[in-house]
């Protein structure tokens, strides 16, 4: 069996990266976010994404590189309120929004991850997130009907992971990642630690090898700080 595990982040997408196809992207701020990945995206040059993620990042940060070079045709996200470049081309039409609330944008990865179609929710009910959707009545509440998503591609990042695609996440870098791992038709994840299969504890594997399939070691990426919140002197 070939292996899967890759020499670099560009040799990791090769043969998977096509203009108009929807990217999944991990992590949660600018916390366990795949940055060789969506580096490797960036030098691709692939355009006309759609890309489902909790944020967009950060100006010149994560997906914010995307944002900068155009490539992002679309977000799915929950929120996007760190980000000016995002804004800006929002308002001047030049970026789709589909605003989710957050709960169920991470309840429509796990829903096609899980291959179920479509789930009933009270969130968002009577506002503008359920106009064009079906409602329906269940026990007395009304609920509206998401849609579950499966992404062409799925990029995460892990704290340790297998030569087998085992991964570990380490603290809020959970965020996304599990369920985007298996939302994808190809996921590739990026790992801190990458160890011999076998060496990780059965009871401590987060996401299942047989979702991931394919790996790229990513040695002591950088920790960036969303917003640093210092105490005050006194």
């Amino acid at each position: 069996m070939a292996s899967k595990v890759y020499p670099t982040a560009e040799a990791a997408l090769d043969g998977l990266l096509k203009d108009g196809i929807l990217m999944m992207s991990g992590g949660f701020g600018l916390c366990g976010v795949p940055d060789a990945l969506i580096e490797a995206v960036k030098k691709s040059g692939v355009k006309n994404l759609t890309v489902v993620s909790n944020n967009a990042g950060t100006d010149g940060a994560a997906l914010g590189l995307l944002l900068e070079t155009r490539q992002i045709k679309k977000m799915i996200s929950s929120y996007v309120g760190e980000n000016k470049l995002f804004a800006e081309l929002f308002l001047k039409g030049e970026l789709e929004l589909e605003f989710n609330p957050q709960g169920t944008l991470a309840e429509r990865i796990r829903a096609g991850g899980a291959g179920i179609p479509a789930f009933f929710t009270k969130t968002g009910y009577g506002t503008v997130i359920a106009e064009g959707k079906e409602t329906r009545d269940f026990d007395g509440e009304h609920y509206v009907m998401e849609r579950g998503i499966v992404a062409d591609v799925s990029i995460v990042h892990a704290w340790k992971g297998d030569t087998e695609g085992n991964l570990v996440y380490r603290k809020t870098a959970r965020n996304f990642n599990p369920m985007m791992a298996t939302a994808g038709k190809v996921t590739i994840a990026e790992v801190e630690h990458l160890v011999p299969a076998g060496e990780i504890d059965p009871d401590q594997i987060m996401t299942p090898g047989i979702f991931v399939q394919r790996i790229v070691h990513v040695k002591d990426p950088v920790k960036r700080i969303e917003v640093r919140t210092v105490r005050k002197r006194g």
